[in-house]
């Protein structure tokens, strides 16, 4: 019987009260104690092994080829994910349009750059120059204002940024059609009624509730999109990360030191979009119950809500009290 049941002459106030003891579950200790040696075990396996050759890894972690290879790798992520955004926006309004023409080549799009594997797209914009060596602009099926060498301009880095931005298109299309498809089309018809554009009502109204379903999902493709970079070498682009490490690793007949650099930076890298993910899930979710697991800000969240109705001082009984009927 707990102390604070008890009064000073050692009789429960309260009679025949119930006291609820917890259901002993040895099995979930033992799991526990199984999971903390096997992960010991995991790592004593990874430090005290010599051949990953932690010396060589920490000396060459920050070496200047390997920071240039980060800072292309990030720059061929972010670069490529912003214009498949751009992209996936205008397929998947496209995808809804009642224009035929518009949705079967939102369509075709997806169905080829998600039917194919990006590493034979991007060994198709490396042999771009070949299958066209000079490209023009001018009026469709008529005279050319001025024409370019395709080696000249579409250099290794633009094909490989155009070959990775065009195959995420296709998936985050899907992506961004889905969210599209969750907002109630009501919403849309009340904006419409006051007066409002199309436009304008996929910018203000339709888009920032769709937000909420697109984000998690186009985190996952930002961090699978930060790993595919390392097929760029079918371009072939060799300033990326995982080529340059290989190719360090190879020169001085040491290449497990240097996957392990190229996979702690990878580690790196996503742990941050992770935590950048995880905030704007809660932004965008602010009002859907998400942002109430933080317990920070006035009114947010059932605990807000009972605070603020308690601070209020309407009601006499304590509603952040549990009851048992």
């Amino acid at each position: 019987m707990s102390s604070n049941n008890v009064s000073a002459s050692g009789v429960d106030p309260v009679p025949n009260r119930i006291h609820a003891r917890g259901v002993p579950r040895p099995g979930r200790l033992v799991a526990a104690v199984v999971v903390l040696v096997l992960a010991a075990m995991a790592a004593n396996a990874l430090i005290t092994n010599d051949n990953f050759r932690w010396d060589v890894v920490w000396l060459y972690l920050r070496d200047v080829l390997v920071i240039r290879g980060v800072l292309w790798t990030l720059l061929l992520t972010f670069a490529s994910m912003a214009i498949a955004i751009a992209l996936a926006i205008a397929l998947a309004v496209m995808r809804q349009s009642d224009n035929p023409v518009m949705r079967w080549v939102s369509w075709a799009w997806i169905w080829f750059f998600r039917g194919t594997p990006v590493y034979t797209q991007l060994v198709f914009w490396g042999l771009l120059a070949v299958l066209y060596p000079r490209l023009s602009v001018g009026v469709p099926f008529g005279p050319e204002f001025f024409s370019f060498t395709t080696a000249d301009v579409v250099t290794a880095f633009w094909a490989a940024l155009l070959g990775l931005a065009l195959n995420e298109s296709a998936y985050l299309a899907e992506i961004v059609r889905a969210g599209l498809t969750s907002v109630d089309p009501g919403q849309a018809e009340a904006a419409k009624a006051l007066g409002m554009k199309d436009g304008k009502v996929l910018r203000r109204v339709v888009l920032p509730q769709a937000m909420r379903v697109i984000v998690p999902p186009t985190g996952n493709e930002t961090i699978s999109m930060l790993k595919t970079t390392s097929l760029v070498v079918a371009v072939p682009f060799t300033l990326e990360l995982q080529f340059a490490t290989s190719a360090m690793g190879n020169r001085q007949f040491l290449p497990i030191p240097f996957l392990v650099i190229a996979a702690l930076w990878y580690l790196l890298i996503t742990s941050i979009l992770m935590v950048g993910q995880h905030y704007l899930e809660r932004y965008y979710g602010r009002g859907f119950g998400t942002a109430a697991r933080s317990g920070r800000g006035r009114g947010k969240g059932p605990g807000g809500r009972q605070a603020a109705i308690a601070a209020a001082g309407t009601v006499k009984v304590d509603i952040t009290k549990e009851v048992t009927p």
